[in-house]
């Protein structure tokens, strides 16, 4: 492949120059499957750590086309390790809002190299013999970056590269693009409640399809359901911005939580939410409202898998990310870290170091918040709740849920059964 008219080589490799002079680091510009277009300093292309370890070269592909698809998801930049355990990390270069190539940084090391080598090479890894004298003597080539840079850095590739993506107009136009996408979507729907005899009943069912797109981090699904929500307050207000912005802040709230359900950090987000709640105030027209509160659910939505200041972001992404999804099946934690190539007791040190919980914990945290919204439907069986949300049998059930709730799940569905029938009620005048 070689670079399109959007797509300036020569400047990228001015950037890798610039950039791997500046922080000491190697720099690598690459098209979007890998292959290599100009290396500055010591990186992924002369790396020959995975060939000295005995691994497959694929795994790094692998790696690096994994990298590429979440610095895209994640807004233009990722940290991520290698399968070697070092660092990098990596922005796209757009080409017709295309990531079609990228620029990435590493690998390096962001501990101390004898911790390297005993927590990784020999306790990760389990090299020994020659294969680890073979890795260990080309660590010379590997610089050392302290934890705390790294975001700094990656910050500062995400602007460098920005320059050569021409950032700022290709946002004015996504706005732009977004903003009549969502009023296209909220007119199709006045058009069609308005051909209605009666007023519709709040849309409850759309809205709990959204708070499981949130808690899923399924962005595309959560816009559709948010746009018809949107529609319908429109219609049901007549047009009444006071109220429609009233109705917002409580899906706000429900977003928020979803997204706390779904392990995002419940501090910031509640800290953030009173700051959202005053730039809501300081908006006066509807079209503005939707666009902003579609960037806000949007960011709730990110902050679900926020671990770009950890070490090992890219497992604890694919952890928080799968147990979200099936935390219905059968789990283990000698399984999940099979998942993510990492032995149990390594995966276990690294997943409480970065969460802040055992595995254990988290797991059980996420089924319970599951249990919670299904104890408020009424005709689902506790046995049936037990066994949906992952739990053998539902006296351990009982004793989990009374143990983090402080009630047992019958007495939490007969507190909250008053307090849905009376939301309800509210949400059905027209």
């Amino acid at each position: 492949m070689s670079p399109g008219k959007t797509f300036n080589l020569k400047l990228a490799q001015e950037c890798a120059q610039a950039f791997s002079a500046a922080f000491g680091v190697g720099c690598l510009v690459t098209d979007a499957q890998g292959r290599a277009y100009y290396e500055q300093g010591y990186g992924c292309a002369s790396c020959q750590l995975c060939h000295a370890a005995g691994r497959r070269p694929e795994e790094c592909v692998q790696s690096q086309l994994y990298s590429m698809t979440e610095s895209t998801r994640f807004g233009g930049k990722y940290i991520y390790f290698c399968p070697m355990g070092l660092t990098c990390f990596v922005s796209p270069i757009l080409e017709n809002e295309e990531a079609t190539a990228k620029l990435t940084v590493g690998p390096f090391l962001m501990v101390d190299r004898q911790d390297y080598i005993a927590c990784d090479l020999e306790g990760q890894m389990g090299l020994c013999g020659q294969p680890l004298q073979n890795v260990t003597a080309l660590l010379d080539n590997i610089p050392y970056v302290p934890a705390e840079k790294v975001t700094g850095m990656s910050n500062l590739l995400f602007m460098a590269v920005g320059f050569l993506n021409n950032v700022s107009a290709a946002n004015r136009m996504l706005e732009s693009q977004g903003s009549t996408e969502i009023q296209g979507q909220i007119t199709a729907y006045i058009q069609q409640v308005k051909t209605d005899s009666a007023a519709p009943p709040y849309p409850l069912e759309t809205e709990r399809a959204m708070l499981r797109a949130v808690r899923q981090t399924n962005k595309e699904e959560a816009q559709r359901q948010l746009n018809e929500l949107l529609g319908y307050l429109f219609f049901s207000s007549g047009g009444d911005l006071a109220r429609i912005k009233t109705q917002i802040y409580e899906l706000l709230v429900l977003i928020s939580r979803a997204a706390i359900d779904a392990g995002a950090n419940s501090e910031s987000i509640l800290t953030a939410n009173h700051q959202y709640l005053l730039a809501m105030n300081r908006i006066q027209d509807f079209d503005a409202l939707c666009l902003w509160f579609t960037k806000t659910m949007g960011s709730l939505m990110d902050s679900v898998f926020d671990w770009a200041g950890a070490r090992h972001a890219n497992v604890i992404h694919q952890t928080v990310q799968y147990l979200n999804t099936h935390y219905s099946e059968k789990i283990t934690m000698e399984q999940m870290a099979q998942r993510v190539y990492l032995s149990p007791s390594y995966f276990s040190r690294v997943f409480k170091e970065e969460t802040g919980e055992s595995f254990t914990t988290y797991l059980t945290r996420i089924r319970i918040e599951r249990s919670k919204g299904l104890l408020k439907q009424k005709s689902i069986r506790l046995t049936d709740i037990a066994q949906l949300v992952g739990f053998e049998d539902q006296s351990y059930f009982t004793k989990v849920f009374k143990k983090q709730e402080g009630i047992p799940p019958l007495r939490y569905r007969e507190s909250h059964a008053g307090q849905e029938k009376g939301r309800r009620r509210g949400r059905e005048k027209p």
